[in-house]
């Protein structure tokens, strides 16, 4: 594209032929006064005519949204005749708006209950009480363009405040019709779901069809909230307490994860049918999407914000299905960076561990070993989760992605001196080593044969030993370990199997999703439960549990599994501070050990988490120790593009449910350790990633620059 020099206020500004002078004057950093233009904005509108700039050889003011810049152009945005103009068209939109406030000198040390001293009967219609006060665009504007003292014509419209929907209030006696969210939700993103109704004075900005948002359409991005310059749309959370951090507030999704992976993003790419590049959405934070596909504790479905309009978003099924159709070649075979000469001992093939090792040998270009205690690598990966849940050919395949970067991984190797490491000439060690240890209850009994922590009884079972397990089984905790040793036990043979815990249903640690096929597999829950004593008794054991605000519960059993916590196992002479519950000490931010040289992550540090925070937790030590070893620590990757904007119409966004995943039969999966999820059909897919609302998009339409402070106003 040809560029093009033109003058704007004494400064020489180059651009792109077919750009507007309000563009070119954004681009090189030069404000223009606005209420109505948009990034992206298809056509040029010009609704407020505030952009009005005067042009060498033109006869009058004209507005730099719609004005085409040309080569030599010399413009002037500031002058006496141009802040009169601006002056006299912005009382005209006040008059739409109550105005009293902005056109006051006091409205900064005004609060909500204060009497206004101006006019002693305003009470309400007021910035002072309004919810965007001090965030408001228009108050920005006002005071750029110097309205103090001007009195001003209004009169309040008496209109109702829409509150129909969980997300968006609406309160149109406060709009200026500037027509940004409906340029927003038409012309960028191709919705509709808003227009303009009614003419004159009775004009207002309503749903385009039916009688509420979400009968018009409205998939509650939240865009138009963005673009209002007053407080007309607003989030109704947002009101009257400003969020600390806006993004983690509206694109809960990702910030609940703690990898931060952008799911609007992928979702996004899965409506469009192009799985490979949500599958590369994943990658770009994480190194193991398909484990994550099939295990993850997904918090970013409970914070989905459709679940406040019915049901969160099935995230971990979409990704799943992402994993199954997108091209993984694409990504395995990536630049690795130049070897740096330094060598890093990674302690443990869990999640952590391998995550850190990724990284490390990919980004830092240091020469990685992992060293695994198990025979096999993977970790809790491998010893605690079952293959009904994790099939190991997909484990393998996973670990397959470290290996082929160059890491060596060496299993039946029990690291007993941190020392014999640095002389071996490794210069950093991360300790992955989990939390494979079982807690004790504390009650009498639990010595007796029979009883297992479920941790020693998960690796017996993944391991290939023979475990005896008979008939009934109890099963004592909440967790992912407690309801897999459930689980299993059912597959086992088990014909009665248990499970005890002390809290409610909704307080299991576990999945909601876990629990419900376990019910359905056939095992009982004792809720509200606490394990009081064991008891040899002829034939087997005898569990008993005090009840809350029940008699006691005597449980029979030929095993009890105790999976009620895990600790780590770290060895003495490792000479490492501990913090109280024998987790190693870190610095919060480096990761590091009380010994330089040796960081630490994941359940040995945190405690029993899930695998998406123990992936989170070896990004955060391969950035650590690749700054430790002297590199930039930067291990980011960018894999895929960004997403469009258009949306398009979507025609009952709002009344779109759930998909289910689909499931094997209860009975028949509890007669082998084949997978129990069969995963989403293209087409189950594409219908369910339809539902999700796009919080992040409102960012991406966002209104064109900021306005200066008021300090900074020109004298115009």
């Amino acid at each position: 594209m040809d560029t093009i020099t033109l003058t704007i206020d004494g400064k020489e500004v180059k651009t792109a032929q077919g750009k507007t002078v309000f563009e070119a004057a954004q681009d090189a950093g030069i404000y223009i006064p606005n209420l109505c233009i948009l990034r992206y904005m298809k056509l040029p509108v010009g609704a407020c005519r505030l952009c009005v700039v005067e042009v060498e050889g033109e006869k009058g003011p004209v507005g730099a949204c719609t004005l085409q810049a040309k080569d030599g152009m010399v413009v002037h945005t500031h002058t006496p005749k141009l802040a009169d103009l601006r002056r006299k068209l912005l009382g005209n939109i006040l008059a739409q708006h109550p105005n009293l406030c902005l056109s006051c000198h006091r409205r900064e040390r005004c609060k909500p209950t204060d009497i206004c001293l101006r006019k002693a009967e305003v009470t309400e219609h007021h910035c002072v009480t309004c919810p965007k006060n001090g965030r408001c665009e228009l108050q920005r504007v006002v005071d750029y363009m110097g309205m103090e003292g001007q009195a001003l014509p209004y009169g309040y419209k008496g209109l109702p405040i829409e509150r129909e929907n969980p997300f968006i209030v609406r309160n149109n006696n406060l709009c200026i019709l500037c027509g940004r969210c409906v340029w927003a939700c038409r012309e960028v993103l191709g919705t509709q779901a808003i227009d303009f109704a009614g003419q004159g004075r009775e004009a207002v900005i309503a749903p385009a069809s039916g009688t509420t948002l979400a009968e018009s359409g409205c998939t509650f991005c939240g865009s138009c909230v963005e673009v209002c310059p007053t407080g007309a749309l607003m989030d109704r959370d947002d009101q009257w307490h400003p969020w600390p951090d806006k993004k983690a507030a509206l694109i809960r999704c990702q910030y609940a994860c703690p990898a931060g992976i952008d799911v609007p993003r992928y979702i996004r790419f899965i409506t469009e049918g192009k799985y490979t590049e949500a599958l590369a959405v994943n990658r770009e934070k994480v190194p193991f999407a398909a484990i994550l596909s099939l295990v993850c504790a997904h918090p970013c479905e409970a914070a989905c914000r459709r679940g406040e309009l019915d049901q969160p978003l099935a995230i971990r099924a979409l990704k799943r299905l992402a994993v199954e159709r997108g091209d993984t070649a694409r990504f395995d075979s990536g630049e690795i960076a130049p070897a740096s000469g330094r060598r890093v001992a990674v302690v443990g093939s869990g999640p952590a561990g391998l995550t850190a090792a990724y990284y490390l040998a990919k980004k830092g270009g240091h020469a990685v070993t992992i060293f695994e205690a198990l025979p096999q690598a993977g970790g809790m990966l491998r010893v605690g989760i079952p293959e009904f849940r994790l099939p190991r050919q997909v484990l393998e395949a996973e670990i397959g992605i470290v290996t082929n970067l160059g890491v060596n991984i060496k299993t039946d190797t029990k690291v007993e001196s941190l020392d014999s490491l640095f002389q071996e000439g490794y210069q950093a060690i991360f300790l992955a080593i989990g939390a494979h240890g079982g807690t004790r209850l504390g009650i009498d009994g639990e010595d007796l044969p029979g009883v297992v922590d479920g941790l020693s009884f998960l690796r017996q079972v993944h391991m290939g030993q023979k475990v005896q397990i008979g008939e009934r089984v109890a099963v004592i905790g909440g967790g992912h370990a407690a309801l897999d040793s459930a689980r299993i036990a059912r597959r086992l043979g088990a014909g009665e199997v248990s499970l005890i815990y002390p809290g409610t249903r909704e307080e299991l640690t576990a999945t909601a999703e876990e629990v419900e096929e376990a019910v359905a597999e056939g095992i009982e829950l004792h809720l509200l439960a606490s394990p009081s004593r064991i008891e040899g008794a002829e034939g087997g054991l005898r569990l008993h549990c005090r009840r809350q605000g029940g008699p006691e519960l005597v449980l029979k059993a030929d095993m009890v599994i105790v999976a009620m916590g895990q600790l780590p196992q770290v060895p003495e002479q490792w000479g490492l501070a501990l913090q109280e519950g024998g987790t190693l000490r870190v610095d919060a931010e480096t990761l590091q050990t009380s010994r330089e040289g040796v960081f630490a992550g994941g359940d040995a540090v945190s405690g029993p988490a899930t695998v998406i925070e123990a992936i989170a937790a070896g990004r955060r030590a391969a950035i650590s120790i690749d700054k430790y070893l002297g590199g930039q620590g930067d291990i980011e990757e960018s894999f895929a593009p960004q997403m469009s904007l258009w949306v398009g119409r979507d025609e009952g966004f709002a009344q779109r449910r759930r998909q289910a995943v689909p499931l094997r039969d209860a009975q028949q999966r509890i007669g082998d350790f084949g997978p129990v999820e069969q995963g989403y059909s293209e087409g189950m897919a594409v219908e369910e990633a339809r539902r999700c609302m796009g919080c992040s998009r409102r960012f991406l339409v966002a209104a064109m620059m900021a306005q200066p402070e008021r300090a900074k106003v020109a004298q115009e």
